[in-house]
């Protein structure tokens, strides 16, 4: 098995997973710097880019909760 076959299998695995769900986690904290340092400037624009950035996190970690919950599954039908 090649390092890429590999690197593609553990993007679909748990712990690929719960890496996916820290570093998603991890860009929130730059957002809520970024909203913060917005609303000190009184930036109505860059606020709602800090918003919209937000949605999106909360998007993709909705996203990668409900694969985490479907790996789960699985590993119990085949366990």
């Amino acid at each position: 098995m090649s390092a890429l076959t590999k690197a593609k299998g553990f993007k679909k695995s748990k712990a690929g997973t719960y890496l996916s769900i820290g570093t998603t986690a991890f860009g929130a904290i730059s957002v809520a710097k970024q909203a913060k340092k917005a609303r000190t400037d009184n930036d109505t624009l860059k606020l709602l880019d800090a918003i919209v950035s937000a949605a999106a996190i909360a998007t993709g970690v909705a996203l990668l909760l409900r694969e985490l919950k479907r790996i789960g599954d699985d590993d119990v039908l085949l366990g």
